[in-house]
């Protein structure tokens, strides 16, 4: 019970790590390598204002989240935008958003240095519960709450509002959605900003998880958040939710029955196996290629 719930909170995060990743390559086929580096900004930003600015963490997080926006708004407009009528655009995107992500780490390493920044000892009530054998603390609940709301409050805007049938619109055919008088950089630029809001939220989330905020935090994850949005299945917000549970599940009952070296071989094997039983991964659907 106590490995199931230390899974579950692990894989929340995960999977709000993985859904700002895909949301950028589901909408606008971008895949978005400086969203790492979000992560890890927004940890150390999440700190200083705890620890410097005298902030509450609850104050915190949605400056965060501000400020995560800001970053994706950066990272489109710099980015993304300057190249997409590039016949390479997409491979042109990729290398010029691991460009900036380097930029962003460096810039932290000037703000920071190399240290490990953490939370203060009274950022968060230490206050702990027993739920069936299993000893669940306040904090853990916490980021559980706001990972599953963030990403319910996701999957709603997506399907459901103004700007969701926008952000839809211009992933079937942007050129279309011109005609139809959609503003398309304005829609792109607003699903950064989400997309990056939510990376800068997940990074805050780990950081207080295990109490340590690091520069390479981001790439440590990366490699992770690109296995879920495969599993999930490209594009699939339902998707990156499940596949970042199965990852945070598979890397705890590995550390439990296994040893803690063998944490990401089992869960990376274990998504390796489900890729081969279902290639197009558990959300996904095959394309058809027409010849």
């Amino acid at each position: 019970m106590q490995q199931l719930l230390n899974g579950l909170f692990l894989g929340s995060i995960y999977a709000l790590f993985a859904i700002g990743f895909t949301l950028v390559f589901g909408i606008l086929d971008r895949l978005n390598l400086a969203h790492p580096a979000v992560f890890a900004a927004a940890a150390f930003v999440g700190i200083e204002l705890v620890t410097v600015g005298g902030l509450s963490i609850w104050v915190a997080l949605p400056l965060v989240a501000v400020f995560g926006a800001v970053l994706g708004l950066v990272i489109e407009r710099v980015v993304f935008r300057p190249l997409k009528d590039r016949p390479d655009a997409h491979f042109a995107g990729l290398i010029g958003s691991i460009g900036l992500g380097g930029m962003f780490i460096a810039l932290l390493l000037w703000r920071y240095g190399p240290d490990t920044r953490r939370f203060p000892v009274d950022a968060f009530p230490s206050t702990a519960f027993e739920i069936g054998g299993a000893r669940v603390t306040l904090l853990q609940v916490a980021i559980l709450v706001i990972s599953v709301v963030l990403m319910a409050g996701l999957t709603w805007l997506v399907a459901r509002s103004r700007l969701g049938r926008a952000m839809r619109a211009v992933a079937e055919n942007p050129r279309a959605a011109t005609v139809l008088g959609l503003d398309v950089n304005r829609v792109t630029a607003t699903t950064f900003a989400l997309s990056s809001a939510l990376g800068a939220v997940a990074g805050a989330l780990f950081a207080m998880n295990v109490n340590s905020a690091q520069l390479g935090m981001g790439s440590a994850i990366e490699l992770k958040g690109l296995a879920v949005i495969i599993v999930g299945g490209m594009g699939s917000l339902p998707g990156a939710l499940v596949g970042g549970l199965i990852l945070g599940l598979a890397e705890v009952f590995a550390v439990q029955y296994v040893g803690s070296s063998w944490r990401d071989l089992v869960a990376f094997g274990l998504l390796f196996l489900l890729l081969i039983v279902r290639p197009q991964g558990l959300f996904g659907s095959r394309r058809v290629r027409e010849v």
